[in-house]
């Protein structure tokens, strides 16, 4: 599955902790110009989206080959997003702004794993 859909939206806000979220995103392009279509949708995003809902990048990197993995497991990007809390993911995903431009991001994966991350703590 590729794209989100609102009861995983609903699912997502009633499992809340509280406090920041860091979004993992596993990502793979298709071989067929997926690459260029999610550097489109990544800059829509820059063009007010992010500043709005207050996400920030920590960390993007290109995947090398899967050391210890099943087959099929290895990803083309990994990315780590960071928002204040679960509301602001959930309000930009609904945000008809969002909506106009997530059909880049749908047009670019062939396949990805999009999953919520809290501290672990000490």
């Amino acid at each position: 599955m590729i794209e989100i859909e609102d009861r995983a939206l609903d699912t997502l806000l009633a499992e809340d902790p509280g406090g920041p979220v860091v979004m993992l995103n596993l990502l793979r392009f298709r071989p067929d110009g997926g690459r260029e279509s999610y550097r489109r949708y990544v800059e829509a995003l820059n063009r007010g989206l992010n500043a709005r809902y207050g996400l920030a990048v920590e960390y993007l990197g290109h995947g090398g080959r899967a050391l210890v993995a099943e087959d099929g497991q290895a990803w083309d990007m990994v990315a780590l997003v960071r928002y204040p809390d679960r509301q602001a993911f959930a309000a930009m995903v609904r945000d008809p702004e969002y909506q106009a431009v997530a059909h880049l991001r749908t047009e670019a994966l062939q396949e990805s794993v999009l999953q919520p991350t809290t501290p672990a703590g000490a």
